[in-house]
C-alpha cells in the first residue's frame, strides 16, 4: 500500500535522505522547509522530477493544517551544538515550539475525525548526556549537557505527554553522529575537509578526545523505512551501528586520505578550544532496532575517500 508522509526538514542532510527513499519507494511525499542556512535548495531539482513530491516552504510553527496523511516525519531542527552555545533561540522556537506545533496539528486531525497519522520524531543521542562505558538503552534517563540537546529532550517528553494525554501514535528515533555527502560544513567531517582547502587549521575542542560514533545518513533513513515497514507505533528506538572513534583519529584518517600520505597532522590541527558543556562519549544500544531487522550497511573506513572527493569537488560556502 502507497503511503503518504510528510517530511519536514526535507532539504535538510538527514531529512533529505529520508525523503530520497520514500519518493523511491513509490510512497507520496509533502516535503516541508524553512530553507535556512543549512538547506541544501539543490536538492529540490532531485525531488521536483519525480511526481510524488510535492514541496512547500514554511517554517514548522507556521504550518497551519494537514492534508490527510499516514506519516509525519520530523527531522527540521536547529542541530549544531555550538550554535546553541551562541545562540540558543532558534533552537528554543524550532526544536520545542514546532515540535509542539506539529502535535497540535495532529490532535486537531483526531477532532476532525480524520485517520490520525503517526509522528515519526528525530531525536538525538545526546539526550541522555555522556556515558564513560557501556551504552544507553532507551528506558535511560534524559540528561542534556548542552542548549542543543535540552531542546531535543523537551520536544521528546512533549510527544510523550500528548500521547499519554491525547492518544497521539508516535514513534520517537534518536540518532548518533551522522556522516555522508551533503552534509552542511559546520559538521565535522566536511568542516574539517573545508579547512583544509582554504589551507586553515582544523578547529578541534578538548583535544579531539571527545568519542563519537558514526553512522551513515543513508542507514539512518533505511531504519525509518523499516519503522514504517513494521508498522511501529509508540515506541522510542535508538539508532547507532557501533562504530565509534575519537574526534581526533577521525580528522587522522581524514587528512592522511585527503593528502594520500602520512602526513604529520600536528602542523593542521588547532586544539586551543574547549567547547562548554562538552559531552565525552555518546554511544547507544541499538539491539531494540536490530530486531525489527535493521543493520546498517555502510562503512566508515570504505565512504571517508568518497565523502572526501565529494567535498573536494563540492566546496560549500
Amino acid at each position: 500500500m502507497k503511503k503518504v508522509v510528510y517530511v519536514t526538514g526535507c532539504l535538510g542532510f538527514i531529512g533529505s535522505y529520508v525523503t530520497r527513499l520514500c519518493l523511491k519507494k513509490g510512497w507520496y511525499v509533502k516535503g516541508i522547509d524553512k530553507m535556512t542556512y543549512a538547506a541544501n535548495k539543490h536538492l529540490l531539482e532531485e525531488f521536483n522530477k519525480y511526481d510524488n513530491f510535492s514541496f512547500v516552504k514554511c517554517d514548522i510553527n507556521d504550518l497551519e493544517f494537514l492534508y490527510d496523511c499516514d506519516y509525519i516525519i520530523n527531522t527540521a531542527a536547529e542541530t549544531h551544538v555550538g550554535n546553541s552555545i551562541v545562540r540558543n533561540d532558534d533552537f528554543v522556537h524550532s526544536n520545542i515550539n514546532g515540535v509542539h506545533n506539529i502535535l497540535e496539528l495532529i490532535r486537531n486531525y483526531r477532532s476532525e475525525g480524520k485517520t490520525i497519522p503517526t509522528l515519526i520524531h528525530f531525536s538525538t543521542d545526546e539526550v541522555y548526556g555522556d556515558i564513560d562505558a557501556g551504552l544507553h538503552t532507551e528506558t535511560h534517563l534524559l540528561k542534556p549537557s548542552n542548549p542543543y540537546s535540552a531542546t531535543k529532550a523537551a520536544a521528546d517528553q512533549l510527544i510523550l505527554a500528548w500521547a499519554r494525554t491525547y492518544n497521539l501514535p508516535y514513534v520517537i528515533v534518536r540518532p548518533t553522529n551522522n556522516y555522508g555527502e551533503g552534509q552542511y560544513v559546520e559538521k565535522l567531517i566536511p568542516k574539517a575537509i573545508k579547512y583544509l582547502q582554504l589551507g586553515r587549521k582544523i578547529p578541534l575542542h578538548n583535544n579531539g578526545s571527545p568519542v563519537r560514533t558514526w553512522l551513515h545518513a543513508e542507514d539512518t533513513a533505511q531504519s525509518i523505512i523499516k519503522i514504517i515497514d513494521s508498522n511501529i507505533v509508540n515506541e522510542i528506538y535508538n539508532i547507532s551501528g557501533g562504530f565509534e572513534q575519537t574526534n581526533l583519529e577521525t580528522i587522522k584518517k581524514l587528512i592522511i586520505l585527503y593528502y594520500n600520505s602520512n602526513k604529520d597532522i600536528s602542523e593542521l590541527l588547532d586544539l586551543s578550544y574547549s567547547r562548554p558543556g562538552q559531552d565525552i562519549r555518546y554511544a547507544l544500544d541499538d539491539s531494540k532496532l536490530r530486531s525489527l531487522g535493521w543493520y546498517p550497511k555502510k562503512d566508515f573506513d570504505i565512504e571517508l575517500p568518497n565523502i572526501i572527493e565529494y567535498y573536494k569537488n563540492k566546496f560549500i560556502w
